[in-house]
């Protein structure tokens, strides 16, 4: 099913933000849709109309810095604990008291932690790529400079405002292919490349990024979207996600080792890395994910999983949401 612009309803609602631009289709129970790094609400475009015939009321949001929705200057005001009240406050200014949350790659973390600290508003949550992971452990920052030896790990190097900015916005279309080749499925340079999450010293991530076709999901006007958004908006607000790694480990302290009781699905690419590092977070799902209904790896598959595999992805989706309690 292919999602026509006429299809959906635009909207702006107020938020701690400032405002949050949301795509809706359909009615029904909200399923609320929050995409990852450097995405969009447009990263929903296969689900919007397959949930909206299904009998949800579907909204996809562009998260606080991207798209349409507000990009507050200072790096603090993009801490988790931001995001999550976004989200609670989109689900009151439609009108509505709960919601299902559907998150990929950071919003799977996002949508993660507004299951755990709204359960009242998130009654289930479903999770994209990346693997809910409890807080613990040393500082965020600590972890990622002991990854990097020689090279320095792609979430470093997004630490220092203007740094990856200066990389990305001469050429945000460029980029973009590249990156979105270098973890799809289809095009990802093989086990032997230099990996793409990583940089030399004095190098920048692009260097890694695999020459040649794009994959097969990203049609021309995919990428003219993309790009068309962050050559207007720029990538500090976007970055400035992983600039509160820190922070929020210092938020999130009283729920340390905490696990989402919800009613749960987890679905990841098996070519992902986000599922081959955080495998041991996969296994460790019985404790910390005890509302687990499905968990899906899906063979050949990358990172950007609803829009690689938009079908499968659709299938278990709605099936997951048929199996949700009333």
């Amino acid at each position: 099913m292919t999602l026509h612009v006429t299809d959906v309803t635009h909207r702006l609602v107020s938020s701690s933000a400032g405002r949050i631009h949301l795509v809706e289709q359909g009615t029904g129970p909200l399923v609320l849709l929050v995409h990852g790094f450097p995405e969009s609400w447009y990263s929903w475009r296969h689900q919007l109309p397959v949930l909206a015939a299904a009998g949800y009321r579907a909204v996809a949001i562009d998260v606080r810095g991207y798209g349409r929705s507000s990009k507050p200057a200072d790096t603090a005001a993009y801490r988790m604990l931001d995001l999550v009240e976004d989200n609670a406050e989109v689900v009151h200014a439609l009108g509505e008291e709960s919601a299902v949350i559907v998150g990929h790659d950071w919003g799977a973390a996002i949508a993660a932690n507004s299951a755990l600290i709204k359960p009242d508003v998130f009654r289930a949550v479903g999770l994209l790529s990346v693997p809910y992971t409890p807080r613990g452990g040393p500082r965020p920052s600590e972890v990622f400079t002991q990854m990097g030896g020689d090279e320095e790990f792609y979430i470093s190097y997004f630490q220092q405002p203007g740094r990856a900015e200066a990389e990305i916005e001469p050429d945000v279309r460029g980029w973009l292919a590249g990156l979105y080749a270098a973890l799809s499925g289809d095009t990802q340079s093989g086990p032997d490349a230099p990996d793409p999450h990583f940089v030399s010293k004095g190098g920048m991530l692009r260097d890694r990024f695999p020459a040649g076709r794009p994959p097969a999901w990203l049609g021309e006007s995919d990428l003219d979207f993309y790009a068309g958004e962050f050559e207007r908006t720029g990538l500090a607000g976007a970055l400035n996600r992983y600039r509160n790694m820190d922070r929020d480990w210092e938020d999130l302290a009283v729920f340390d080792g905490a696990p989402i009781v919800q009613p749960s699905l987890f679905i990841g690419g098996r070519l992902d890395a986000s599922t081959t590092w955080l495998a041991d977070a996969i296994n460790a799902y019985p404790a910390t994910l005890p509302g687990l209904i499905s968990s899906h790896l899906l063979d050949d598959c990358g990172h950007w999983i609803q829009q690689e595999r938009p079908a499968e992805v659709n299938q278990i989706l709605t099936d997951w949401l048929a199996a949700l309690p009333a």
